[in-house]
């Protein structure tokens, strides 16, 4: 008889009959090894089973790994950090988690990344509003580690996030997805929107991680946060033309600021070693106009301790000087009622005695 689906009806199972067959197989065991090698036999398969069981406890630490011990469901103290061939009790008694803690993980806000690297705005997560109340689209990255892995296995009770493939009771779930998407709104809602398009993006990154880092530690959640970075900050569709004008003038702007610092770099230098030199001039013309000075005072101290040696000699050859110099260039005759010669000035001659009257 086939049965309705069709086939051939395979023949039922007798349990006494499998139970007589066992029986006679163990009988005639215990017959070939005696009275007490049944129980001998069992003894060494409990016994290999113990050690196969207490074997499977042996577990490895690897570069960077840390090991969370329970027994009984109860944590044992702190990790296990050190690297190397470890053994603790297998299950059901014990359990141990290895998990690699130096790993930098990754987790997008505002977008999610594809298989051939193009992202996908999230425009629930991005949309958000800045202090001055202007609508910002801000897409950010966290990277992150563990740095407890006590409080990352047990601490938190998330319910995990299967866009990034994060298990339940995993903290870098939802709770760090929120956490983070808190973080940005409140520095977003602190400041105007030129800080977060151009000015202070720096300043944005720094103060979302420290929020960040201090909502988690709040948490016990187990994570380290190492960067906060603003991908693709812009304004929404319906206004980005508008907030692209601005953003050019401002550029515009920015960019006259810039040269005109650079020709005042450049002019000032120069302008100050203009007055430099000119008052290096004048610094030098003081001080020859003194150094002459100073000559002539001493000149005329010498003339006037000769002028008190002999004084109708001094005035005499003063004037005559001084007709040198008032005279260039003519030849003068001077005549002494008393002398008998005249004196001749020339002008390469100098003064020269010519006698007077008729000559021998």
């Amino acid at each position: 008889m086939y049965p309705p689906g069709g086939g051939q009806r395979q023949p039922e199972m007798d349990f006494e009959q499998v139970t007589a067959r066992f029986r006679e197989g163990m009988g005639r065991f215990s017959g070939r090894f005696g009275g007490g090698g049944m129980a001998l036999f069992i003894v060494g398969i409990v016994i290999l089973a113990i050690i196969v069981w207490m074997g499977t406890g042996v577990y490895t630490i690897g570069p960077g790994e840390n090991a969370a011990l329970r027994l009984f469901g109860a944590v044992q103290g702190a990790p296990v950090t050190q690297e190397g061939l470890r053994w603790w009790w297998p299950t059901p008694i014990g359990k141990r988690d290895v998990i690699l803690v130096t790993e930098t993980r990754r987790m997008e806000l505002g977008f999610r990344s594809n298989a051939n690297g193009a992202g996908s705005p999230f425009a629930t997560e991005a949309l958000m509003i800045s202090g001055d109340l202007n609508i910002v689209d801000v897409q950010m990255v966290v990277q992150y580690n563990i740095k407890s892995l006590n409080d990352f296995l047990f601490r938190v009770d998330d319910p995990g996030e299967e866009s990034r493939t994060i298990p339940m009771g995993r903290p870098d779930g939802r709770t760090l997805k929120d956490a983070a998407e808190a973080a940005l709104r409140l520095v977003v809602g602190q400041r105007s929107i030129d800080d977060i398009l151009v000015r202070n993006r720096e300043e944005v990154e720094e103060q979302t991680k420290i929020r960040l880092q201090e909502i988690l530690d709040t948490y016990n959640t187990g994570l380290n946060i190492e960067t906060v970075q603003l991908q693709d900050v812009k304004a929404p569709e319906e206004v980005r033309d508008a907030f692209d004008d601005v953003l050019r003038a401002r550029q515009e702007r920015d960019t006259r600021i810039n040269q005109a610092r650079a020709f005042e770099a450049d002019i000032i230098p120069r302008a100050e070693g203009d007055a430099e030199r000119i008052k290096e001039g004048a610094e030098a013309f003081r001080q020859a106009r003194i150094a002459r000075a100073r000559g002539e005072a001493e000149q005329f101290k010498a003339i006037l301790a000769e002028y008190r040696k002999s004084r109708e000699v001094t005035r005499q050859r003063l004037y005559l000087e001084a007709m040198e110099e008032v005279l260039p260039g003519v030849s003068k005759i001077i005549v002494s009622p008393e002398a008998e010669t005249v004196l001749l000035l020339g002008e390469n001659e100098g003064v020269r005695p010519v006698p007077i009257g008729p000559q021998p």
